[in-house]
């Protein structure tokens, strides 16, 4: 007869876990005969199966522990449980100490993690409250240049009624451009941006329409839609619908009756909106409905049910080739080709969820930096996590007894492991409540801080609650799991002798160590690069003197070019003034928090040029300060300058391909007005240096509208220039708003971004080190706890402080070397790619990292000779008496 095998493995493992010691070979053996009869009656196949349940009825935690003579032990009585948290409460304040340092380190850790996480979660939840997002997209231009694909947002006027024409599968669409406007109402009056749409705005978008009929909102040109924000502004308490509103702008004023107040738009949403009208009250719009090469707008299209955006896009091949034919033609001169999908030029479409991170169309951030800011949120998290284990280990010494008597007297394995997990679930909830706590009080100084958009409603969110309680099981989890588990390990009588020791070094300790500290400098490299790179930008020469010019946004209560003159005529002979002027641009962004870009392509002798059109005022170069290369700039003396005369820059110059580029005439369309240039300046920064400097074509107009005043004061009049300005501004145009701002100030205002990821980087740095340290500090008092006799040794036989020193620091300075050697190499890596996004950009320099090096081997050298130096100092007659 063949031999019957063992039962399962996994079986007799599970009750070696679960079962006492003292009654394990017991219960073993009843099983095991019980298995051997069985599988002679049933089988060994359902006798391996009756064993295994059999063995799976000891595991159930909280009524059976083991069954011997038909009695059933409890493994967590009531009485033991609360035996339990009396001990566990006990021995946190009895350690109080202890546990207020775990309490802040995760608290501050839950706190971070929490904004990081919340951020991160208002990011990549843009757009995802429509109710057919999937089914809404933008329409983009593809064009394959010879230099590199391009893609542009920007369509013409009648791409919209065209596409809904000749394609069912286009269920909506609608047209989206920006106007600034003065809204008037009785005797109150405000300064918006008008969003221009077609009527099916509100078919496409689900944002909620509080009062009006969303079927007939749009119905008639006449018909505005304000948001709740503004209606509240212009009306307060009384019912808008029905009631006539004017908008005022550049000198026109027209009466629209509101019949809608619709929501304000989440901070989350790619579309943002104040005031709604129909696209056809745009300036000029029957003169500009049929031209197919005038860019000037956004579209967006919901697609029909269950239509395919890639099919669509390859229909809409034959409809590119038939209204975009003098692109195309443009292209071809170029010598552009078609790509892998045969498209020189191409109408495509890109779905609303991933817009906002497509910052070739949106302007929005990479979706790379949401994925940073969760890293770095688990980044501090886990060093909490290593410093609470590190502090865990290193208290073990001193509860090694408790443990050992609960041992002897018959505690398992898993009713010590509950007990001392279940103290570290009251810390780690603790410490989350106090996280949450600091989130509720620090939000507002956060959003300051940072621009953010975190409103404590999205806590209330599922996911975030998910999130959390996501975060706070893998910090219990993982920080009280294992030191629980290692302490429920000891040998209760190696204990009781005394002789509980760890092993040393310790490849978990070590690693632990190795990755806190280089994530700490990590997050330290990343910091000192990027606060360079910021540094780098603002003082890179933009090519004008931004110091002591005052930029005034006029709005839309007055025509600009009156306001100019006015400011003229009241500073004509004031000597703290040097030079007053004015564009529809202005210099950064000002507080008006608004931004502007006129560009103009166009065919000149067989080359494509594209150029910033930038209308300027009188005494632009003089104010800015610009250089003046040749030629002349705009004078009053002659009248043809505000008709075709235009002032251009050297890149302007060289994409001419003009070498004496003054008194050499172009135009911009055929049969259009023949521009002569009459002056050359040198290049100037006109935007951010996060762009490349672009041919930059100055012309001044009679007619056009002057956005911004621009004024030159004297050095020894900036500190009361700016109240100066302000008291001017209310004679020359009473009843508008002053948000006038230095330039330089704007300037600067070009790189929050960088400043807050600099800032972002050096919170999350600060953090981390502080964890480190405090976790290294834990280690090494682990350490002297556990080389207490050798200490006492090495000092009998002669060994001095610093040797002692030496000999408990270079361990931990091997570690920290490690820890260096693997962030180096990511943070260079991961700034590089960051800068490469520059045009103008730092070069990484190796003192960086060493400089970071050096702090990291002094930092870990001042945790460490702490406990160093006090077990050094310590007599070691006490030190061999206590071994």
């Amino acid at each position: 007869m063949e031999p019957i095998p063992n039962p399962p493995r996994w079986a007799d493992r599970l009750l070696e876990y679960f079962v006492s010691d003292h009654l394990l070979e017991d219960v073993q053996g009843d099983l095991y005969e019980i298995y051997q009869r069985r599988a002679k009656m049933v089988g060994i196949a359902k006798a391996r199966r009756e064993y295994g349940w059999n063995a799976v009825r000891y595991v159930n935690p909280f009524f059976r522990s083991y069954k011997s003579n038909h009695d059933t032990q409890p493994l967590f009585s009531t009485s033991m449980i609360q035996n339990y948290i009396k001990i566990a409460l006990r021995s946190l304040w009895k350690s109080k100490g202890y546990a207020t340092i775990n309490i802040l380190g995760l608290s501050v850790a839950f706190c971070i993690c929490t904004f990081l996480f919340l951020t991160a979660y208002n990011q990549l939840t843009f757009d995802s409250f429509h109710a057919d997002k999937d089914r809404i997209y933008q329409a983009y231009l593809f064009f394959n240049n010879p230099d590199k694909p391009e893609r542009r947002g920007q369509l013409p006027l009648p791409f919209v009624p065209a596409i809904k024409a000749e394609y069912p599968e286009v269920e909506a669409a609608t047209r989206f451009v920006n106007e600034r406007s003065l809204i008037e109402y009785k005797d109150k009056s405000l300064d918006k941006v008008i969003r221009l749409v077609d009527a099916d705005f509100l078919k496409i978008f689900s944002f909620p329409l509080i009062k009006g009929n969303r079927q007939t909102a749009f119905q008639e040109l006449g018909n505005i839609v304000l948001n709740e924000t503004t209606a509240n502004a212009l009306f307060g308490t009384e019912d808008p619908i029905g009631k006539q509103i004017q908008l005022k702008d550049n000198g026109e004023t027209k009466s629209y009756i509101v019949t809608g107040v619709l929501a304000d738009a989440p901070t989350n949403s790619t579309v943002r909106y104040d005031v709604l009208v129909r696209i056809e009250n745009i300036p000029g719009y029957h003169s500009r409905q049929n031209q197919w090469d005038d860019f000037s707008h956004t579209v967006y299209v919901k697609l029909a049910e269950n239509t395919d955006p890639e099919a669509l896009q390859k229909k809409l091949k034959p409809f590119s080739q038939k209204y975009f034919v003098s692109t195309i033609e443009t292209m071809k001169k170029k010598g552009a080709h078609p790509d892998q999908y045969g498209d020189l030029f191409a109408v495509r479409f890109q779905n609303l969820s991933k817009l906002h991170f497509d910052s070739e169309l949106s302007g929005g951030p990479p979706v790379t930096v949401v994925y940073v800011l969760l890293g770095i949120a688990l980044f501090i998290l886990l060093i909490a996590c290593f410093n609470f284990i590190n502090l865990s280990i290193a208290r073990s010494f001193t509860r090694a007894r408790e443990v050992g008597v609960r041992k002897y007297l018959g505690a398992l394995k898993s009713q010590l492991f509950m007990q001392i997990w279940g103290e570290t679930t009251v810390v780690c909830f603790l410490g989350l409540m106090v996280g949450v706590m600091l989130v509720v009080l620090l939000v507002p100084e956060f959003n300051a801080a940072f621009d953010g958009k975190i409103s404590l409603k999205y806590v209330l969110q599922p996911g975030v609650i998910v999130g959390i309680l996501v975060m706070f099981l893998f910090v219990t989890l993982l920080a009280g799991g294992y030191p629980a588990w290692q302490m429920s390990l000891f040998n209760a009588i190696e204990v009781l002798k005394g002789k509980i020791t760890l092993k040393r070094p310790g490849f978990l300790r070590n690693s632990l160590i190795v990755t806190q500290f280089a994530m700490s400098c990590l997050l330290t490299c990343c910091t000192i690069l990027a606060v360079q790179q910021t540094d780098y930008l603002r003082s890179v020469p933009l090519g004008f003197e931004k110091e002591q010019i005052i930029s005034i946004p006029v709005g839309n209560k007055y025509e600009g070019r009156q306001v100019l003159q006015r400011m003229r005529n009241r500073f004509a002979n004031d000597p703290s003034v040097i030079a007053i002027s004015g564009s529809n641009v202005n210099l950064g962004r000002g507080k008006d928090n608004s931004t502007s870009r006129a560009m103009l392509g166009f065919d000149y002798k067989g080359k494509n040029i594209t150029t910033d059109w930038l209308l300027v005022d009188y005494d632009y170069l003089k104010t800015l300060n610009i250089k003046l290369l040749n030629g002349r700039e705009f004078e009053r003396g002659y009248a043809a300058d505000s008709v075709d005369k235009v002032v251009i820059t050297e890149s302007m110059a060289q994409a001419l391909g003009e070498k004496q580029a003054v008194n050499s005439y172009f135009q911009v369309d055929s049969g259009g007005t023949k521009y002569q240039v009459i002056g050359l300046i040198a290049d100037y920064h006109l935007y951010s240096l996060a762009q490349k400097k672009s041919p930059i074509t100055m012309h001044i107009s009679s007619t056009e509208g002057i956005s911004y005043i621009f004024v030159r004061v004297a050095p020894q009049s900036v500190k009361t220039a700016m109240n100066k300005m302000r008291d001017t501004w209310k004679e020359v145009a009473p009843g508008a708003e002053f948000i006038g701002s230095f330039v330089d100030e704007n300037v600067d205002s070009w790189y929050k971004s960088e400043e807050k990821m600099s800032q972002l980087f050096s919170i999350a740095s600060l953090v981390a080190i502080l964890l480190s340290c405090l976790g290294l500090f834990a280690v090494a008092l682990l350490v002297v706890e556990q080389r207490t006799k050798e200490i006492g040794i090495r000092k009998v036989l002669g060994a001095s402080i610093a040797n002692l020193i030496l000999i408990l620091s270079k361990d931990f300075l091997k570690l920290i070397v490690i820890a260096l050697a693997i962030a180096t190499p990511l943070a260079w890596f991961g700034m590089q790619q960051w800068l490469n996004s520059y045009p103008y950009k730092i070069q990484i320099n190796a003192w960086v990292f060493v400089g970071v090096g050096v702090a990291a081997v002094s930092i870990t050298l001042l945790t460490v000779s702490f406990q160093a130096i006090k077990a050094a100092l310590m007599n070691p007659v006490k030190s061999l008496r206590s071994e």
